[in-house]
């Protein structure tokens, strides 16, 4: 059952958009700033009833992806979206950042080569591939 995001629960569901929501542009703003690497969105939708994207990005080093990801929480906090839920910060080699609708994954280069999720979810559409 997919998860409802705080400023709809309670509420009627509006029918699904054909666009990203705006936090999502926020979130690759963020990405983009620090330098991000091959980053990609993936269209989730009708795929899976978790999340509608995931968004996944590569840093150069730990450190390098740690700071991403609090540039992330950091401006989408700014602009009113909380995270639901966070995953490996402290680690920097696998950050998971759930913002109900879209999840962020930013991965040191070896975790992203091993767990390879643009593979795992190839039926997916890419919104966005590439270098930042």
């Amino acid at each position: 059952m997919k998860r409802e995001s705080r400023a709809s629960q309670g509420r009627r569901i509006e029918p699904r958009s054909t666009t990203p929501p705006h936090s999502l542009a926020i979130a690759l703003e963020a990405i983009r700033d620090l330098k991000g690497n091959d980053l990609v969105v993936l269209d989730l939708r009708g795929l899976n009833d978790a999340t509608d994207y995931f968004v996944i990005a590569s840093g150069t080093s730990d450190a390098h992806v740690r700071g991403i990801a609090e540039s992330v929480m950091s401006k989408m906090a700014r602009d009113g979206h909380g995270t639901h839920h966070i995953e490996g910060l402290n680690g920097g080699r696998w950050v998971l950042i759930d913002f109900v609708d879209f999840v962020v994954h930013l991965f040191h280069p070896e975790q992203r080569s091993f767990y390879q999720l643009e593979r795992l979810w190839s039926d997916a559409p890419a919104l966005l591939t590439g270098s930042t």
